[in-house]
């Protein structure tokens, strides 16, 4: 029948091929059918299948040199005998590949038999020992090596796709045997050399698929580091490929939550993923789609708490590589990379261990001084991306930091960077304001601060203060500065007069606004100031700071209630009863606190 349909294409005058292609195709079916007939046959046991019908039925196949017959019948074998009978006669089936016509899509066959022997072991756990027995492993690899050497000029994307099915079949039979699955990647390697970059789409494709086969079977990127030929293949994609590969690495790590705990394992990782965090080898004036981009340094920002170790020198050198790569990662990329960097190594400081009058351990290799010279190394790249704004937020963290590692020549020299950024790179009135309140914020919780540093850096931020552009933004900085001078749990930091010059200077800047606004070169609401200074100064009468005095605050209330503008001012209105309220409450509830409220004659 193989052999009548093999001559029916070759036969008659060529006005009939379609009606014979017709014939051609029922004949064929015909053929497929007596072959299942024959897998269904009760003398066919596995001892006649392997001495006479596969042997004699492979020889048809090989004869007839029709690429046509050849590919459908060795496929059909494949598809009705049992998967049994395969694994036994697998030397046998795999040693007619080669003799195929080259033009035979062998990648497809062999890709089906792999499969269907993957699905066979997943399906019946007690026969995978016998796969060890049978090497079925090391007969696949050396069919596909015969196969591919036998025809020279077969496509990349064939041999890609045979060592992808490969790999797909080592891991489901054998997942214990990582250097099998890194001898089909070394054997993929040896096929892309020297082909360069590969710029076949459906080729690129597939060396994807073959690369996340690992990370899919095991859900443990660390496992994939293992593979000393996956980083390998790795290099034979385009930067597009890479990208979109590290990605799928990252995607992983972050689903399963996977902890990369060593510098050599990083370093490996960073390397495997570099397409997302360097671009020096990019194309010249090289278009990428923004939001794709900051999707992609999100996603490694949020790797980089991924790394971690409980060791604290191993972790330091996890940070030490970190920084190595990001910093080589150009402008763009360094605003996503260096924050998470700056929060892992301030998480290092914390971690530090405490011993005696020394918070850090006399011999430690790994110390709070060193930490944060590194941390300076970092933030001082920002301002030229330029992202002036971010350093200064990251100097003041760790202005913070070193506060609670007792270190105060560091602090002040963060607090003094941030000054610099302020003075010269942050020109813009909102971000002068927000700037200044992060200024005063940060420090009001320091108290590693001798009088002489702490004068001149609060100083500074009342300066800075006075200076901003719109004047309810003055008053407003300048009574948070108040909070700078007294401190509860500071006996060393509370110093009344000063707290009420500010307070004071507050009230003047108020009243100038007040007038601006009545000669209508202003905005209204400027009766809310006084409002705000009020509720200042009943939080430090509260404290009991002897300068702040029962008439001060009436006088206060006074000047407020003979505002003309109030009516016409709904959220001044709603601001002063909700603070003449809190009095009256405070009177009610009593105690020390109450007594004071007391004297007040509203």
């Amino acid at each position: 029948m193989n052999k009548l349909w093999v001559r029916m294409q070759h036969q008659g005058p060529a006005r009939d091929k379609e009606r014979r292609e017709k014939e051609r195709g029922e004949l064929r079916d015909l053929v497929g059918k007596n072959l299942h007939v024959l897998s269904q046959l009760e003398g066919v046991d596995l001892d006649m299948y392997r001495d006479t019908v596969l042997p004699r039925v492979l020889e048809q196949i090989v004869n007839c040199r029709d690429e046509i017959a050849q590919y459908y019948l060795i496929d059909c074998i494949i598809q009705v005998f049992p998967d049994e009978y395969h694994l036994q006669t697998l030397d046998v089936l795999l040693g007619a590949c080669p003799q195929l016509q080259p033009s035979v899509d062998i990648m497809t066959v062999l890709s089906r038999l792999m499969e269907r022997l993957s699905n066979y072991a997943a399906l019946n756990a007690e026969v995978l020992p016998y796969f060890l027995q049978v090497e079925a492993f090391s007969k696949l690899n050396n069919a596909i090596g015969k196969v591919i050497e036998s025809q020279e000029d077969m496509p990349i994307l064939s041999a890609v796709t045979l060592y992808s099915s490969l790999l797909k079949f080592t891991l489901h039979v054998h997942p214990d045997r990582l250097d099998y699955a890194d001898q089909v990647l070394g054997s993929c390697v040896k096929q892309l050399s020297g082909k360069g970059k590969i710029n076949d789409t459906r080729a690129t494709k597939e060396i994807v698929s073959l690369l996340s086969a690992p990370l899919e079977k095991y859900n443990d990127v660390v496992t994939a580091l293992k593979l000393t030929n996956y980083p390998l293949v790795v290099e034979y994609l385009d930067n597009e490929t890479k990208r979109i590969m590290a990605t799928v690495i990252i995607r992983s790590i972050m689903k399963n939550n996977t902890l990369i705990t060593t510098a050599e394992k990083v370093e490996a990782l960073l390397e495997l993923i570099k397409g997302l965090i360097n671009d020096l080898d990019e194309p010249q004036g090289l278009e990428v789609d923004e939001n794709d981009f900051e999707e992609e340094q999100n996603s490694v920002a949020r790797l980089v708490h991924m790394l971690y170790n409980d060791d604290t020198e191993e972790m330091f050198k996890i940070i030490s590589i970190l920084k190595k790569h990001f910093l080589t990662g150009g402008p763009k990329r360094l605003k996503f990379t260096i924050p998470p960097l700056v929060v892992s190594t301030l998480k290092l400081i914390r971690r530090l261990p405490v011993e005696g009058d020394n918070p850090f351990g006399k011999e430690a290799s790994v110390t709070a001084t060193k930490i944060f010279q590194f941390l300076n190394q970092i933030i001082e790249a920002l301002p030229n991306v330029p992202s002036p704004d971010l350093a200064f937020r990251l100097y003041l963290q760790c202005a913070e930091a070193a506060n609670k590692c007792d270190e105060e020549p560091i602090a002040y020299e963060f607090f003094t960077q941030a000054y610099i950024l302020y003075e010269e790179e942050i020109s813009d009135s909102k971000a002068q304001v927000t700037a200044l309140q992060l200024i005063i914020g940060t420090l009001q919780r320091m108290h590693v601060f001798g009088v002489e540093n702490r004068d001149t850096l609060t100083h500074k931020a009342t300066g800075y203060s006075a200076k901003l552009l719109k004047k309810p933004d003055q008053c407003r900085a300048v009574y948070a500065c108040s909070h700078l001078f007294w401190l509860e749990d500071h006996e060393t930091i509370q110093d009344g007069d000063r707290v009420l010059l500010c307070l004071k200077r507050a009230l003047k800047i108020a009243n100038s606004a007040q007038q601006i606004a009545s000669s209508g070169q202003g905005s209204a609401g400027s009766v809310t100031l006084f409002i705000e200074i009020l509720n200042k100064y009943l939080y430090f009468y509260e404290k009991g700071i002897p300068q702040i005095t029962v008439e001060s605050v009436e006088s206060l209330i006074q000047l407020i209630k003979n505002e003309e503008s109030m009516p016409s001012d709904p959220y001044a209105e709603s601001l002063f009863a909700s603070t003449l309220q809190f009095m009256e409450f405070q009177k009610q509830k009593g105690g020390a606190i109450g007594d004071r409220y007391e004297e007040i004659k509203v």
